[in-house]
């Protein structure tokens, strides 16, 4: 790949005018990524071309841009462009630059969270489990479903049919007795031999048919099985697979979409109303429906009007950025129809395999792309009701408080522990009109184990502090403490020694009978608290960011004590030292399945006696 770039930027309106006609007539007819500068060198936009020449000379002499794109030439002080072999090439370059530097006029979907997938592992007796991260080849993945709910919805409907195991190695290796999942029938305890290897192999085979969408064939062997052990008069095997091919029949009957295809396909479909853009995809994993997930720009949200050829554009950008770098699907159909070939053939070198790209289905595949379209529409509304709220209860803040007109992003603090144990402090965050979720943040408090919420506040506070004032995240216009007097004094003092006097900052104290609708609002230069009406929508957006940081908190705060309460559980015994702790957390997994083991399972460990194993066992029940 070339580079071309000129060596300085030009000073005035028409160094710069001279400055780009003479790059245009330098730019090569060939395939390639450009890039727009402003005069302070900040990127503007990042495109792709399959004619260099052609495509950026066309924001210079053409007219009729859209009212983003008019913008941004009128910013432009020069460019940069980098030759590539292909479109191709091009395209997956321009995707990675997007998402590196993102510029301020590219349209930027960010879905950093990786996909979840079903797996049944490559063990002796397989495990179904939930699993999120780089696939090993030893084991089965099915999926990526949109979300994690989808995969235990998956378990629970395998459990149901199959009865495959999902414990952990650790203490499938070390069961004496079957679990509670075999007592309610959800597991045929291969761990304790209850089922036979040749039984379970073909449960594990019958699941990543059903998976694959090949129930007839499932429903077909159990009914020949089925017939078999009726005539070897086992009449107790043949009552289990009848059962068993009920369930499945019964979950086939409940499958909401029903399919002629046993295929992999992606339904993709954008809307843009009420100047809002929205894209929903539907995911048809062998021929079920798995669920769908809607996703909105993340920057350069839309004005009211938009052409059909600048959304196919969208549209074509986010199946770039959705898609390259992660599983693809051997089919997508879309909404609109746009010039695919250099996103093909990127997507299928990518996948090593065909994919197709359907932009006029029909058939089956028109219904699943009119569901996306209705998804994404009810999504764009639930967003503008969502909005709407937000605005009001921020106008009605502003206006009781007196806040700065221009206040627009609201952190909240709050601090979690027990007696001082596994100290928590979490941030949320409100910008946009809604709370933030992907920008909240929690801190492990380090320097305070004594209970002191006013001490743990100023590490958070104090943290938090240092990265706003180096940039490293937005800078807030208000901080919410949620505490009194003591917590917005220590507040104060942070923001007046980070220097960041622009930020407002107040306290919400819930009172002595901490109920709702009774908090008080602290300012540090204010003698007397300030008190809305329980109906105040100013006072219910303070309600719902305390909630929001309480709530985060003590989630972190749970997990924190739990991991230190593991491994105390066994500090505390007698004759327990690093090495056996380790030994016995290795082979149970956690302190949970040590407690569920029994004194013969905990003698089996190596090192521990009968008489340790009876004084474990006293100890955790």
């Amino acid at each position: 790949m070339d580079s071309v770039r000129p060596e300085t930027a030009p000073s005035d309106e028409r160094d710069v005018a001279t400055t780009i006609d003479e790059a245009l007539k330098s730019l090569p007819v060939r395939p390639g990524v450009y890039r727009m500068f402003s005069s302070d060198d900040v990127v503007l936009y990042v495109g792709k071309a399959k004619n260099l020449k052609s495509r950026v000379s066309s924001y210079f002499v053409k007219s009729g841009h859209s009212a983003r794109i008019s913008m941004m030439i009128a910013q432009i002080a020069r460019f940069e462009t980098t030759v590539t072999r292909s479109e191709a090439e091009a395209l997956i370059l321009e995707n990675n630059l997007i998402k590196s530097l993102e510029p301020k006029y590219n349209i930027l979907f960010r879905d950093d969270k990786s996909y979840p997938y079903l797996c049944i592992t490559g063990d002796a007796f397989p495990q179904l489990r939930f699993f999120r991260g780089k696939p090993d080849k030893r084991h089965q993945y099915f999926g990526p479903f949109p979300n994690g709910w989808a995969v235990k919805d998956g378990i629970r409907t395998l459990q149901k049919v199959f009865q495959l195991r999902t414990c952990e190695n650790t203490v499938f290796a070390n069961r004496s007795r079957p679990c509670m999942l075999a007592q309610v029938g959800r597991c045929t305890a291969p761990c304790v031999k209850h089922i036979s290897d040749d039984d379970y192999k073909t449960d594990v085979k019958n699941a990543a048919l059903f998976l694959r969408g090949q129930t007839d064939a499932i429903t077909d062997e159990l009914q020949t099985e089925m017939l078999a052990a009726s005539d070897a008069l086992a009449f107790e095997r043949a009552a289990q697979l009848r059962d068993k091919i009920a369930r499945l029949n019964e979950l086939r009957s409940k499958q909401f979409v029903s399919s002629v295809t046993d295929a992999d396909i992606d339904v993709i479909a954008a809307i843009h109303e009420h100047g809002m853009i929205a894209v929903n995809i539907v995911m048809i994993r062998g021929g079920q429906h798995v669920g769908d997930r809607t996703m909105f720009p993340v920057k350069n949200a839309t004005s009211e009007s938009m052409t059909g050829e600048e959304l196919a554009e969208t549209l074509e950008t986010f199946i770039a950025q959705h898609y390259i770098g992660r599983d693809v699907p051997r089919s997508i159909v879309c909404t609109l129809e746009f010039e695919a070939a250099a996103l093909i053939e990127a997507l299928t070198e990518q996948a090593k395999r065909k994919v197709d790209l359907v932009c006029n289905p029909i058939g089956e595949k028109r219904v699943w792309l009119r569901m996306a379209e209705e998804n994404a529409k009810l999504a764009i509304v639930a967003r503008m009701r969502q909005s709407d709220t937000g605005n009001a209860r921020l106008a009605a803040l502003i206006d009781a408080l007196g806040l700065p007109e221009s206040t627009s992003r609201l952190e909240c603090f709050d601090i979690s522990h027990t007696m001082g144990e596994a100290t928590v402090a979490s941030c949320v965050v409100f910008a946009d009109s809604a709370m933030q979720t992907s920008q909240y943040r929690r801190m492990n408090i380090e320097t305070v184990n004594n209970g002191n919420d006013i001490e743990a506040m100023r590490e958070a506070l104090t943290r938090r502090a240092a990265r706003i004032a180096s940039e490293e995240v937005p800078r807030p216009d208000v901080w919410v403490i949620d505490g009194g007097r003591g917590q917005v004094s220590v507040a104060a003092q942070v923001l007046n020694d980070a220097g960041l006097h622009d930020i407002v900052m107040f306290g919400s104290a819930k009172g002595v009978e901490r109920k709702k609708g009774m908090e008080q609002i602290i300012f540090p230069d204010r003698e007397m608290p300030v008190r809305l009406s329980p109906d105040h929508p100013g006072l219910h957006l303070i309600q719902q960011m305390q909630d929001e940081a309480h709530r985060f908190a003590i989630i972190g705060h749970r997990a924190k004590r739990a991991k230190n309460r593991e491994g105390s559980a066994l500090d505390d015994i007698e004759g327990i030292g690093p090495k056996k702790r380790g030994e016995l957390l290795r082979t149970f997994g956690s302190v949970r399945g040590l407690s569920a083991a029994s004194i013969e399972d905990i003698k089996r460990v190596p090192g521990i006696s009968a008489e340790l194993a009876e004084r474990i066992y006293g100890a955790l029940h």
